[in-house]
């Protein structure tokens, strides 16, 4: 029984603490020869603790590779791996340079405890470094005219391999840097840095660039889709700028406009007077007419009342009277009207 309490409490240093207090990103994946930053998160309680870098997944056999208190491995590959500790935002960052192949593998972020009771509060993951080609984004978009930018990245291994832009399924569009490291002609510009990085920019994008391309070095290639939107219409860019194009314009507007009103004004003033003119002609002429219909009417009324009064030989002799004495005489029309009725047959 005591053989085994020992065996328990020989144990307790390498068991891990009941929560999780270092948290770590569970796979990372790089090229070789290029570089990887890696953060650490920790609880607040261990701002003052010492944090460390080791390639292994136990801690018995980790090899230690950074650490903050500045301990430093014997082992060559340390030179390139660095840590730093931020307190405040609780987080050490790892740094690992010139990344290998045979630098894959399990790695360990951990936070020293210091203590025969409680084990050191560690996290894992798992660095994959391969050989070959990819681009940092594998989409990219611009508006038609613009200019964009595709960067892809190659592994130590290809840095003197020729590299290579294409379009899918046209061989004939391959642009090469060749021996100088680059390549550009009047739409696009490709530029090799040497080191693990080149760039393909398209200088003046056109609807027809909107394809799948591919960037190569070596036998290896990744693929890139290129969009190309549509420039804004002239109607848009018209309403983009109202201000500048339409504030000068009112004050003219509103001088047209005042000598449109005036001279319809002058129009209309003459229209009226045209049309009262005509009015007052209407007015007189039906005036006239009726007053015409109601003479003649009182001069048959009276010769009805003279045809009821007076025989033929009387009317006669009253005709022979009127006839004689003033031609001026107000009741010569009744006579002359009477003589062409033909009541005064005889008169005359």
């Amino acid at each position: 029984m005591q053989q085994l309490l020992l065996f328990t409490l020989s144990l307790l240093p390498w068991m891990p603490a009941s929560n999780c207090e270092v948290t770590l990103h569970g796979e990372y994946s790089a090229l070789e020869g290029r570089s990887l930053t890696i953060p650490c998160h920790y609880q607040p309680q261990y701002a003052r603790n010492v944090k460390y870098w080791c390639q292994g997944k136990t801690r018995e056999f980790c090899t230690s590779l950074a650490r903050t208190d500045g301990a430093r491995s014997i082992n060559p590959a340390v030179e390139k791996v660095s840590i730093f500790d931020d307190p405040v935002q609780q987080v050490s960052t790892v740094t690992m340079n010139h990344l290998k192949e045979g630098d894959s593998g399990w790695y360990m972020c951990g936070v020293e405890i210091g203590s025969m009771w409680k084990a050191d509060d560690v996290a894992y993951t798992y660095i994959k470094v391969i050989h070959g080609l990819s681009a940092v984004k594998t989409q990219v978009s611009g508006e038609e005219g613009s200019s964009v930018t595709v960067k892809c990245l190659y592994s130590e291994r290809l840095r003197d391999s020729e590299k290579t832009w294409c379009r899918s399924g046209d061989p004939g569009s391959c642009r090469s840097t060749g021996s100088e490291g680059s390549y550009e002609d009047s739409s696009v510009a490709i530029r090799d840095d040497r080191i693990g990085a080149f760039t393909v920019t398209f200088k003046k994008l056109q609807t027809g660039d909107t394809a799948w391309y591919w960037c190569s070095a070596g036998q290896e290639k990744a693929s890139v889709q290129i969009l190309v939107t549509p420039r804004p219409t002239t109607t848009a860019t018209s309403k983009s700028t109202p201000p500048m194009t339409k504030v000068p314009q009112p004050h003219a507007d509103s001088k047209d406009s005042k000598e449109t009103r005036n001279g319809h004004n002058h129009l209309l003033a003459i229209m009226v007077v045209c049309l009262c003119i005509i009015i007052l002609g209407v007015v007189v002429m039906a005036a006239r007419k009726l007053w015409n219909y109601y003479r003649k009417d009182s001069v048959l009324r009276e010769v009805a009342k003279m045809k009821a009064k007076y025989n033929v030989s009387e009317l006669f002799n009253i005709c022979l009277m009127y006839l004689k004495p003033v031609n001026n005489h107000p009741y010569m029309t009744l006579v002359f009207f009477f003589l062409s009725e033909g009541i005064l047959g005889g008169c005359g």
